[in-house]
């Protein structure tokens, strides 16, 4: 089991701010570390500020960290450990200055270590080596998907729910730490249950101090390396909690028609506490009107890039009608509502895909045959709680005879690759861009994705020379059998 979780670790490793163009191997880990292996105290926290964001469906972690270099050497290689099952579950783990964010994420890769350890580590490098006595700010965020948990597990169909989140107060640390505390910020007041710790903080109050939606635990001076104390909080969240096991996300290029066409497949869950008894649809139309808090997914609403056109929704079924399009000048908004309400447990299968002009994403370079193409790296729906994603697969289906390619996103990704897409009338295929990204929330719409390629003018004549040589090929095949003799008795002469 510690093998999986440590295997699914390295496959979520997130690569540094902008991705390399060599698409033909995954992006693995490069560093490996002995069984032995324990991370050298040459650094020490001076004072560390935790912060647990619960108002989403994911818990959202920031870390402030003010780092010394204890050592009588330069450093620049920080260790940050976690435990096996939860590091397969982190996404968007990001490090950077927090005094100077404009210096970009620093570099960080998964270290491989011993497959029966419990405990893995995040290899960090600073851009620079940190001078010995000289410190350095960091701040670390990342999300950890499946990590809230309906209490109880079953609950009726318009009742409240209540999630469960486990944690603690001490950031996972490789190193000594003089003085730190965390912040938990609730989305409502509605707290019941939450681990109160037997002895008081380092200010001899009670721990943890609650002010109104926010907990503080601490603050702890002198905490080992390696300290943990698990807490747990259960606080009322009656909200969806959507998970999608896979996104399929297609963006097609079209230079012929000047079209982008996008499509977008999901495999949505709801992870939210299950239906105690049968589904009422009588309770379910009666609730409409007064629109109360309720753990099912009713509807989405997918903001589209302005200019989209020509949207469809359909699932497992076929076409769906009960969604709306509105387009203007400052929006495009796709609205879209399921066939029936998603409560906890239940799936939904559907796809989503519209067109755009291609002009507003494709840029031509002077005196090459060079083009560049920036679109985001995923869209989706956008609801109030959020959504977390376990996979996500980016396709980008170019002209065919497009050479060259190359990326660059600053979304994290494990896996990339080049491969043939054959479609209709195709001769030898259309290169394809393939990227992969595990454990992805909704925040990451924010990221773009870029692709340079290089796309000659008689590249651009390929499919109608096709066409063109097909279609005599029918007619020279419509003359030949014109010709025949096909008749049976003997010819008179």
């Amino acid at each position: 089991m510690k093998t999986t979780s440590f295997a699914l670790a390295c496959v979520a490793l997130l690569s540094s701010a902008f991705a390399n163009s060599n698409l033909t191997k995954p992006l693995t880990s490069r560093h490996i570390l002995p069984t032995n292996f324990k991370p050298p105290q040459v650094f020490q926290h001076e004072n560390v500020v935790q912060t647990v964001n619960l108002e989403k469906s994911y818990p959202r972690i920031t870390i402030g960290a003010v780092v010394l270099n204890v050592d009588t050497q330069p450093q620049n290689v920080y260790y940050m450990p976690f435990e096996s099952d939860l590091m397969s579950r982190i996404g968007g783990f990001e490090v950077r200055d927090k005094q100077d964010a404009s210096k970009g994420p620093f570099a960080v890769d998964v270290a491989e270590y011993d497959t029966e350890s419990s405990t893995q580590f995040y290899r960090i490098t600073f851009p620079s080596p940190l001078a010995p006595k000289s410190k350095q700010t960091l701040q670390i965020t990342y999300t950890v998907l499946s990590a809230l948990n309906p209490l109880p597990s079953t609950i009726e169909q318009m009742s409240q729910q209540f999630v469960q989140y486990t944690f603690s107060p001490y950031i996972p640390s490789a190193y000594n730490t003089l003085k730190q505390k965390t912040k938990v910020k609730f989305p409502t007041a509605q707290i019941p249950d939450y681990t109160i710790l037997p002895s008081p903080n380092a200010d001899g109050a009670e721990d943890p101090a609650r002010q109104g939606s926010t907990f503080t635990y601490g603050p702890y001076k002198d905490v080992p390396a390696g300290s943990i104390e698990p807490v747990s909080v259960r606080y009322e969240f009656t909200k969806p909690l959507m998970h999608a096991s896979l996104l399929e996300r297609d963006i097609e290029v079209s230079h012929w028609g000047g079209n982008l066409a996008t499509e977008e497949r999901y495999w949505l869950g709801n992870r939210a506490a299950q239906l105690k008894n049968h589904f009422s649809r009588v309770q379910w139309q009666m609730s409409a009107y007064s629109n109360p808090p309720t753990t099912a997914l009713k509807d989405m609403r997918l903001p589209l890039k302005v200019g989209s056109m020509n949207p469809y929704f359909t699932d497992d079924i076929g076409n769906v009608s009960t969604s709306r399009f509105r387009s203007g000048r400052q929006e495009a908004l796709l609205e879209i509502k399921p066939r029936y309400p998603v409560f906890g447990g239940w799936k939904y299968s559907f796809r989503i895909g519209w067109d755009a002009n291609l002009k507003n994403f494709l840029r031509k370079l002077k005196a090459t045959d060079g083009y560049v193409l920036q679109v985001p790296f995923m869209e989706g729906p956008k609801i109030n709680e959020g959504i977390e994603f376990e996979r996500l697969a980016v396709r980008v289906v170019l002209p065919e005879g497009a050479k060259n390619i190359k990326f660059e996103t600053s979304a994290p990704i494990v896996a990339s690759s080049i491969d043939l897409h054959r479609t209709f009338m195709d001769t030898v295929g259309r290169p394809t861009l393939k990227l992969t990204a595990l454990n992805v929330v909704d925040e990451w719409n924010s990221h773009l994705l870029t692709v340079t390629y290089d796309y000659p003018w008689s590249a651009g004549y390929r499919k109608p020379l096709t066409i063109t040589s097909a279609v005599l090929a029918v007619f020279v095949a419509v003359y030949l059998v014109g010709t025949l003799d096909v008749s049976i008795g003997k010819k008179k002469k």
